[in-house]
């Protein structure tokens, strides 16, 4: 099942066929309830997933606002880009919004695999960069919307208050 996941994912999509192997190779099913917490903001990042099907909501603690969605991920896209880098932090939250299914990677054997053959530490980094953009640009977006002021909110970019 993991193998076929990652040959349809078209994150993965540019990974040799032994890359493939090698990011498979002890990648586990996992499934969520509907409002089960996979991680909390700042804890230890030591997994990724692929999420085959169901949505998880990623969320940040915003002050006086609570825990804030900063944008929802469906099937077929990878969780978690946080183990990649020193301290190791998951830098948002996420929760199960339904039903999910996964398939769930230790992030230190991946890393480490990454370390003895620099040209699958390559690959899955040009995998991962475009989710790191991608995530990185909707919390841009999610938090100028949080923060506009009241009337702002929801006023198009290109609207001039009268």
């Amino acid at each position: 099942m993991t193998d076929e996941l990652i040959a349809i994912n078209p994150v993965f999509a540019q990974l040799s066929a032994a890359h493939r192997a090698l990011l498979a190779d002890g990648g586990i099913p996992v499934s969520f309830r509907a409002g089960e917490r996979l991680f909390a903001e700042g804890g230890p990042a030591d997994k990724f997933w692929l999420i085959d099907s169901g949505s998880v909501a990623l969320d940040m603690q915003v002050p006086g606002r609570g825990e804030q969605v900063i944008e929802t991920l469906v099937g077929r896209t990878v969780l978690g880009w946080s183990w990649l880098h020193p301290p190791y932090r998951w830098h948002f939250g996420a929760v199960a919004r339904e039903q999910t299914t996964a398939v769930a990677f230790d992030a230190v054997s991946v890393g480490q695999r990454c370390a003895d053959d620099p040209a699958f530490g390559y690959a899955i980094m040009c995998c991962f960069t475009p989710i790191i953009i991608e995530r990185l640009m909707a919390t841009r977006l999610r938090v100028l919307d949080l923060y506009a002021a009241p009337a702002q909110a929801g006023r198009p970019a290109t609207e001039v208050p009268s």
